[in-house]
């Protein structure tokens, strides 16, 4: 597999779905972050499964845990659509995240032995594991061009964390590119909408 493949797919595909991400971006209400989801509003919307990033969207960038306040959104995701049915999708799964899980929330599962997102096969994977429609999988991800374009490849639907938890003291090269590359995401997929429709 050729190294940051993925980053090059993320910049192609997304250009030729910039439609979809740009009304993904422009109806996303502002803060938006993965405690103020519902899980309960979730299911009744026909969620079946939820695939969830981890850098920006449960901890910031390169933490080992998720933030308490998202270890208590966990919990309440468990009791509404159990522990099975819901995976972690990130392109970082370490040895400390793993175990953590393992030993806090051992029915969650990390999604490995798949390209990278953009690339769909995570949420095709997912499907595969919790036994449910791609249509019925809410991916929860922070990057317009990674988690968020899976999910329109793969018919998942997206779920954009706009207001990503970031922690400059304890990564600040990482936080600051990773902010960078946030706000590129953005500006490309509404920009090249407004281009095209000023026209």
């Amino acid at each position: 597999m050729i190294p940051g493949r993925h980053i090059l797919a993320g910049f192609i595909l997304g250009h030729r779905h910039r439609y979809q991400l740009a009304a993904l971006a422009e109806t996303t209400p502002a803060g938006q972050t993965i405690t103020v989801l519902d899980p309960h509003q979730l299911k009744t919307s026909g969620i079946r499964a939820l695939a969830l990033d981890f850098d920006g969207v449960l901890a910031h960038h390169g933490a080992e845990v998720p933030l308490e306040q998202v270890q208590q959104w966990l919990i309440r995701a468990v009791q509404v659509f159990g522990a099975e049915q819901i995976a972690i999708l990130s392109n970082k799964p370490t040895r400390a995240r793993l175990d953590w899980f393992g030993l806090n929330f051992p029915g969650i599962r990390f999604i490995a032995g798949v390209r990278k997102k953009p690339y769909p096969d995570g949420l095709i994977k997912t499907a595969e594991l919790t036994g449910t429609p791609l249509s019925s999988i809410l991916m929860v991800d922070d990057r317009l061009l990674t988690g968020c374009l899976a999910a329109i490849l793969s018919g998942a639907r997206p779920c954009w964390i706009n207001h990503p938890f970031v922690s400059y003291s304890h990564r600040p090269v990482a936080e600051l590119v990773f902010m960078l590359l946030r706000r590129t995401e953005r500006l490309l997929v509404t920009g090249l909408k407004k281009k095209e429709s000023d026209s």
